[in-house]
């Protein structure tokens, strides 16, 4: 068969289900391409999408195609009052023979040179209002692969789980990244909550890691406690080495964006602002966020309220 592929969100991240789709179809002797023209015939056309239409608008499906499916997160979601909401029935999963195939990583040279992408871990037990893992993964971490299923060597490793250390096999997959030597990415982040175990730091500080990476979402819960437990427990005292996303434009004011910013900077963390609907947001949470994000901005006027952004 003759298979083309869609990356609907573009070609600027790896897109893992088509990366396993396109190894599974390869080893059943098909042709996989990208999907490049309406003049060509394709047996089966995938398109699959991660984003939303706020922020990734869909695309018109092939006409030169027996079969065309669709999935993926980005079509799952559906905006109602003003919400977005995951629909798990429009996102069926993979078979399993495709979803545990090691990944056809030749889709994206530039973007994965070096460097393996997967889950070792899926789902999450915070339920946050605005994430759709749990409605997608169920609100539980479970663990779902070895390291070995998306990595043979590579240098890098990008982490894409949801909550790896709200797992009861943590420490094996710890375990497991730390024996591998490569260079690892927690790119959705840690949660801080399960972070302040002294094994658990230990496990964290004997990894290769540019930075680790948390979240302050929710400004009704105070996590400076736990937040302080760690800078304390954590070798590296460098606040760029822990890294704390914090979502603004949803369910906080400026207020309280401030106080978690001020606090995660007095306890020796980084704070970098995340913004929900970023595209419908005030203008004084953008400013907000590039006031925060750039850190020579940052650094040279330490409070927002003196920021002037005429001034750069």
């Amino acid at each position: 068969m003759r298979i083309g592929l869609i990356d609907v969100d573009g070609h600027n991240y790896p897109n893992l289900a088509l990366m396993k789709l396109s190894a599974w179809h390869k080893a059943q002797g098909d042709a996989v391409e990208w999907w490049w023209s309406d003049l060509v015939y394709y047996d089966i056309v995938y398109m699959s999408k991660v984003f939303s239409d706020t922020y990734t608008p869909d695309r018109p499906e092939p006409l030169n195609a027996d079969r065309v499916v669709k999935g993926g997160t980005g079509y799952a979601i559906r905006t109602e009052n003003g919400r977005e909401m995951y629909h798990p029935e429009l996102d069926p999963p993979l078979p399993p023979e495709v979803e545990h195939i090691y990944p056809d990583y030749s889709l994206y040279p530039a973007l994965t040179r070096g460097t393996a992408y997967g889950f070792l871990t899926r789902g999450c037990p915070r339920g946050c209002g605005f994430c759709h893992v749990g409605p997608k993964e169920g609100r539980c971490s479970v663990k779902v692969a070895d390291l070995s299923e998306f990595w043979r060597g590579q240098e890098n490793i990008v982490l894409m789980d949801p909550n790896l250390l709200a797992c009861r096999d943590k420490w094996e997959l710890l375990g497991q990244l730390g024996d591998s030597g490569a260079r690892i990415d927690f790119n959705q982040g840690l949660d801080i909550r399960f972070a302040t175990d002294p094994r658990v730091v230990e496990g964290l500080a004997s990894l290769r890691v540019k930075c680790l990476h948390f979240a302050w979402d929710n400004p009704k819960e105070d996590l400076r406690p736990y937040f302080e437990q760690f800078s304390r427990l954590y070798p590296r005292k460098d606040p760029s080495r822990k890294v704390v996303y914090v979502l603004a434009n949803y369910n906080s004011t400026m207020e309280d964006n401030l106080f978690r910013i001020y606090a995660l900077r007095e306890l020796g963390h980084d704070p970098y602002v995340m913004i929900y609907d970023k595209p419908n947001a005030p203008r004084e949470v953008r400013l907000l966020q590039r006031w925060c994000n750039n850190k020579i901005i940052f650094n040279a006027e330490p409070d927002f309220c003196k920021y002037d952004p005429r001034k750069g």
